[in-house]
């Protein structure tokens, strides 16, 4: 099962508050773990403005701003850009995850931003959500997510509040019809 560029989507009863309803873009996935990024829990005591005033990073006028995100439970003073396909960092840092999504974790995406140039979209994550080995697998089996491809128009939109339902009707689910419990046929 690879899962590298899907979404996990968390099931009703998830048990752990920090995901409840959320939406996770997975960057990577391997027999060593996973690592992904919430991609619909918006920081809102912290603005992408804040950030770049508190890094020393200059903005230009007119340079776009970008949503800032609780990105898991992992290392929260990190920060991850994940972005659309277009942009590949000049040290190359970037982690290509499908020819949809990239994701770059160094100073130089910021600054590209800053200055109106970068990914043509994009949103900052601050810290992560990790699994060991087969833990994300284990999680899936008990019927703690749903998985399925991941949606540039889900990832990127603006409209955090509805990611979670609209990530479930991709795959054809009303989330009035989801049940908390398990079962095996």
């Amino acid at each position: 099962m690879q899962l590298g560029g899907k979404f996990l989507i968390a099931m009703p009863g998830m048990g752990d508050p920090r995901f409840e309803k959320s939406v996770v873009f997975l960057c990577a996935h391997s027999d060593e773990g996973a690592m992904g990024l919430i991609v619909n829990k918006p920081m809102a005591e912290l603005s992408f403005s804040d950030l770049l005033a508190q890094l020393e990073i200059t903005r230009a006028p007119g340079a776009r701003d970008i949503r800032v995100h609780f990105g898991g439970p992992v290392e929260h003073a990190r920060g991850f850009v994940l972005h659309s396909g277009d942009y590949n960092s000049g040290s190359d840092t970037t982690l290509r995850v499908g020819s949809r999504f990239g994701m770059t974790a160094t100073l130089d995406i910021l600054e590209d931003i800053a200055r109106g140039d970068g990914p043509a979209e994009s949103l900052l994550a601050l810290g992560y959500a990790g699994w060991g080995p087969g833990q994300l697998e284990g999680e899936i089996q008990d019927n703690g997510w749903l998985t399925c491809d991941a949606v540039p128009d889900i990832v990127f939109d603006a409209a955090d509040a509805t990611k979670w339902e609209r990530a479930l009707r991709t795959l054809g689910i009303d989330p009035l019809m989801l049940s908390a419990a398990a079962g095996r046929a």
